[in-house]
């Protein structure tokens, strides 16, 4: 007698698709991993230089009383963001030729600053004076520029890496965190301090690292120190 054998039909592999609520969690994942640490970036190039700059003194230059708080912060300038100041000291030439080698079309106008291509990046080298100790502290003095970083300083000299954007040439310290209980009394100090055209001090402490970064420390004014 042959029995018959049953036979259930074979079942096929079965694949849902993957629907949109479902993507893989590292496409997800890694862009918010890249934004974080873009951002944590910023603060702790800042708190970098804090532990490993020098510090350094810049003397102010004149500030709009109208453009001077924006917000909590202070907007600052510098004599050593004027191109004039510049253009007197050693190594001009080079930062110019360097310049005008990023411009397709370099301007043929007398003001040396337009020969500069957006984003040109310079160091201004900065010595120190022959007193570190008075109060308020004296400035430091710029003594050259160069188009490329400098790796012979002297002890007594940094490097700040300075750039042209914008018509403007900065160096990363033109804005200082100010408390609003006391925007009022250091605001009117300044406009005090102005008015004596430059008889009384106004100088930044900045901390500078070995790479030509910086960040703002404080604010001298007249004699007294003020850090947030």
């Amino acid at each position: 007698m042959i029995s018959k054998r049953s036979t259930s039909p074979s079942t096929a592999p079965v694949f849902s698709p993957l629907l949109p609520n479902q993507i893989p969690g590292r496409r997800f994942w890694l862009p918010l991993v890249a934004q974080a640490l873009l951002i944590l970036a910023i603060p702790a190039q800042a708190i970098y230089t804090h532990v490993t700059g020098t510090t350094i003194v810049l003397q102010t230059g004149p500030v709009d009383p109208y453009d001077f708080f924006r917000g909590y912060y202070v907007t600052l300038s510098y004599d050593i963001s004027n191109p004039t100041t510049l253009q007197n000291l050693p190594g001009w030439d080079t930062v110019v030729d360097a310049a005008t080698a990023n411009v397709a079309e370099p301007s043929t106008a007398n003001a040396a600053p337009s020969l500069f291509a957006a984003g040109q990046e310079f160091y201004i080298i900065l010595q120190a004076p022959q007193t570190l100790t008075a109060q308020p502290p004296q400035t430091w003095e710029p003594v050259e520029v160069s188009a490329d970083r400098p790796t012979n300083l002297a002890e007594n000299q940094v490097a700040l890496q300075g750039m042209y954007r914008r018509n403007r040439i900065t160096y990363g310290v033109e804005t200082y965190y100010i408390p609003e209980n006391q925007r009022v009394e250091i605001n009117d100090q300044i406009n005090q301090l102005q008015a004596l055209q430059g008889n009384a001090p106004f100088v930044v402490e900045v901390k500078v690292t070995a790479d030509g970064h910086a960040v703002p420390l404080g604010l001298w004014l007249k004699d007294q120190y003020y850090r947030f």
